[in-house]
């Protein structure tokens, strides 16, 4: 794979067809493996969060969810060949573990929502097997009690597929803590994906997407959570690009 090194962190240039492929091969290994998808909130957040980072050092698959990640690479180093978001990812994902017989475990979002993205995804791709769902309370990582809840309703389920919907650095830092115990092959961190397949939330259309305005039209749709992020948080985007300059 083709490995590309943009401001603090390194991606995986490949195609989504590509994506997918590696994916099952790491099924296949069955090694505990960890799929991340950084967009520019990741990347903000990864300067300044020691166990992100050393969650993404742990990733075996890193792909680009972003269109400003993907036009701004080829001034840092080698472009990045496409953006895969894990939205995006999320269905092709399923497709590849319909056709191969894998077991999927849908982890997180609000109350139902895991469990009605299950059943949409079920019903897209025939012979799908999606054994589990579970929508954890509102911090359940600090509750030992609840933790071991979660671990027992995953581990009895034996996917080798679990996909997590808690959000960055939530979901990140949940994987790269308990992959290894929960012996799973495949892990990936989704975030509001199962919202966006249950039909919760819709995502901005295509023409917006590929032309790097996903956050304005998510911003328009959640503007008091959307607006912390993207304006007061996201502008240390722009510092980075800066701080790495030196990459160019």
């Amino acid at each position: 794979m083709s490995k590309v090194h943009f401001l603090n962190v390194t991606i995986d240039s490949l195609t989504m067809d590509e994506a997918v492929v590696v994916a099952d091969e790491l099924v296949k290994k069955r090694r505990c493996s960890f799929i991340v998808t950084p967009n520019v909130d990741h990347l903000v957040l990864l300067e300044s969060n020691q166990e992100l980072r050393d969650a993404y050092d742990r990733a075996d698959l890193v792909l680009a969810d972003g269109m400003p990640i993907v036009w701004l690479s080829k001034y840092y180093g080698e472009k990045i060949k496409e953006k895969i978001s894990g939205s995006d990812f999320l269905p092709r994902l399923c497709e590849m573990a319909a056709q191969r017989g894998y077991k999927m475990f849908f982890l997180g979002a609000a109350p139902g929502v895991a469990e009605k993205a299950a059943e949409k995804m079920r019903q897209r791709y025939e012979g799908l097997q999606i054994v589990g769902s579970f929508s954890p309370d509102i911090g359940f990582e600090d509750s030992p009690d609840k933790i071991s809840q979660v671990k027992s309703l995953i581990k009895a389920a034996n996917p080798d597929i679990l996909v997590v919907a808690f959000g960055c650095p939530k979901q990140e830092l949940f994987i790269n803590k308990y992959k290894d115990e929960l012996n799973i092959p495949v892990c990936m961190g989704v975030g509001a994906s199962f919202d966006f397949v249950a039909g919760i939330k819709k995502r901005a259309p295509k023409w917006m997407s590929n032309h790097g305005l996903e956050w304005f039209y998510r911003m328009w749709q959640e503007p008091g959570r959307m607006f912390k992020r993207y304006v007061l948080r996201d502008w240390r985007f722009l510092k980075l690009l800066w701080k790495y300059r030196k990459q160019k």
